[in-house]
């Protein structure tokens, strides 16, 4: 059975990423492919229960390298419970968030050295990666203003915009690192042009995956 590919959607607050996901996954079951949709933090029994600790506002004050390894326990769990096993078994698999999102948080927003986060990623996950990531871009104002429309903001939500201004520029890095991976989308366009966007990339990455003829 051929290998699924393992797609992630990051973007900063705001940034419509579940448009996208949904969007992803329509994508998908139009090629008849089996697909997963997943989050990280989460993704596990074990790893929701993590989520819900590292979201919760009353642990504003916790200590950043608490909050990296428990970013690292949840995604080890996640890989290995549960988006390994189903790669494996030919499903594909769309994550919202992932490694890079640590860089960008973590390393970018708390100010980790990026060197530590390797040696967790290169432990965890042993070379395991996205096959393709979609970052969805938008100015900070933008997205901490449509944050705020859906309630109550979690532990990261209340950080200062300028928290936010270095998680833009880690993730901007990252994609001009790796640009055969990424593929960036203009997030604060109108919410159809944004469809479009995706609707044409990923049936791109369906095609170049040799899944459809």
């Amino acid at each position: 059975m051929k290998r699924g590919w393992f797609i992630t959607v990051e973007g900063g607050e705001g940034a419509g990423k579940t448009t996208v996901m949904e969007t992803i996954q329509a994508v998908l079951r139009e090629a008849r492919l089996p697909v997963e949709m997943t989050r990280e933090p989460g993704g596990t029994p074990l790893g929701e229960e993590l989520r819900g600790i590292l979201l919760d506002p009353r642990w504003q004050g916790m200590h950043q390298d608490t909050e990296l390894l428990l970013m690292f326990a949840a995604r080890a769990e996640h890989v290995h419970r549960r988006i390994r096993p189903a790669l494996a078994a030919g499903r594909w698999v769309v994550s919202d968030r992932f490694t890079d999102a640590t860089y960008a948080y973590q390393g970018g927003g708390r100010g980790v050295d990026m060197r530590r986060i390797e040696a967790l990623e290169d432990w965890t996950l042993h070379g395991f990666g996205p096959d393709r990531t979609l970052l969805l871009d938008l100015p900070v104002e933008t997205g901490l203003a449509r944050a705020r429309q859906r309630g109550e903001p979690d532990r990261f939500e209340q950080e200062q915009q300028a928290f936010f201004e270095r998680v833009r520029a880690a993730y901007l890095e990252r994609a001009r690192r790796e640009p055969q991976r990424f593929v960036r989308i203009d997030a604060a366009l109108d919410l159809p042009q944004v469809r479009a966007a995706v609707w044409r990339i990923v049936r791109q990455w369906v095609r170049e995956s040799g899944a459809v003829s």
